[in-house]
């Protein structure tokens, strides 16, 4: 009986850093996804110049929203994975 107390004892702490880690991931995913979409618009606003930076603010806000979609879908999986 001990050892199975302490075996949930070291579960509970490593699950909570797999938890930690894995979101940890995800944010730098999400940061990637934005980076990469904003980056996008900036050289096709260098190519293809225009009054008011259209291709950099429809690149960054659709990578926005697609992160957050992106984290969202990750973190319903991740739910439904534990249960």
């Amino acid at each position: 009986m001990d050892n199975k107390d302490n075996n949930q004892k070291d579960q509970k702490p490593k699950k909570q850093l797999n938890t930690y880690a894995r979101f940890s991931g995800l944010a730098i995913q999400m940061f990637a996804i934005i980076g990469v979409g904003t980056f996008i618009g900036y050289k096709l606003d260098q190519n293809y110049p225009n009054q008011h930076n259209l291709f950099t603010l429809f690149g960054a806000l659709s990578s926005v929203i697609i992160s957050i979609i992106y984290i969202i879908r990750r973190i319903i999986a991740t739910s439904k994975e534990e249960q």
